[in-house]
């Protein structure tokens, strides 16, 4: 039996292009802003969605997504109510991809049992938790694969051909590609070195790599997608929702300023393999 997240890559593969991964922040700007900003992606053009899990101390991400971590948590959002989110979404989609996505703080605080049954219960088809280095796989990613959850990992521009296996082992789902050293949104990546990276890492591997970290526009996700299987943009749709706030609450545009970016990523990549 398959599973979502393949195919979802099975179908992308077949019409030749790369995947559109968008994350959003679970919560973000407030509980039922970010629900219907979730249910409207995939008619934007998301193929996959990555859902925050909210957090007090986000160590990979940047200025904008750690601000949208602290307005969610204001808002009341909670690893329970994030879970809720994704099975509200799942009472309409039934077929779009969600991987949650964050640290394991929250999750070992929820308790890593609970945490997977309801993880699988709302819907959720991935983890991608990067605070969980390969060493540590019996915490979550062994169970969350018991039951069936994909867990994806990260790979780096440091993680070289010795560490590679490791990182790969447990890895199910896709690869994560890191197109930069740093955190999330800090920088721009160089399509050059990330399409040279991508192709080391699928010789060692049959998954797909998606490519994530610093892809902002369209231009820059065609670039990537030329050598990824997928391209994971976040950071600048939180940084629009955040921008169509009014006095720090969901303003009238919040639901479509997040859309539009979407739109536009979507158009330039799909554009891009007619």
């Amino acid at each position: 039996m398959t599973t979502r997240i393949e195919d979802r890559f099975a179908k992308l593969k077949a019409e030749g292009r790369p995947a559109l991964v968008n994350f959003i922040m679970g919560g973000d700007p407030d509980h039922e802003t970010c629900l219907q900003i979730m249910r409207d992606l995939p008619g934007a053009g998301a193929d996959i969605i990555e859902l925050g899990m909210p957090f007090s101390d986000p160590m990979a991400d940047g200025p904008s997504i750690q601000k949208a971590g602290i307005r969610a948590l204001k808002a009341g959002a909670s690893l329970q109510k994030t879970l809720d989110i994704v099975k509200g979404f799942r009472a309409g989609d039934d077929e779009t991809p969600v991987i949650l996505m964050g640290y394991f703080n929250p999750i070992y605080i929820y308790g890593v049992a609970r945490f997977v049954a309801a993880a699988l219960e709302a819907g959720v088809d991935g983890l991608i938790v990067v605070d969980l280095p390969p060493e540590m796989d019996d915490e979550l990613c062994l169970p969350a694969l018991e039951a069936g959850l994909n867990f994806i990992r990260l790979a780096t521009p440091t993680t070289d051909d010795k560490r590679l296996p490791a990182v790969l082992k447990n890895t199910s789902g896709f690869v994560y590609y890191v197109s930069i050293t740093g955190i999330t949104g800090a920088a721009a990546p160089d399509a050059g070195k990330v399409a040279k990276a991508v192709e080391r890492i699928k010789r060692h591997t049959d998954l797909p790599v998606c490519v994530g970290f610093g892809v902002r526009t369209a231009e820059q996700a065609v670039e990537i997608g030329k050598g990824a299987d997928g391209v994971v943009v976040g950071s600048a749709i939180v940084s629009a929702i955040e921008n169509s706030l009014e006095e720090g609450r969901a303003g009238s545009r919040t639901v479509e300023a997040a859309l539009s970016v979407v739109r536009d990523l979507s158009s330039g990549l799909r554009a891009s393999k007619a």
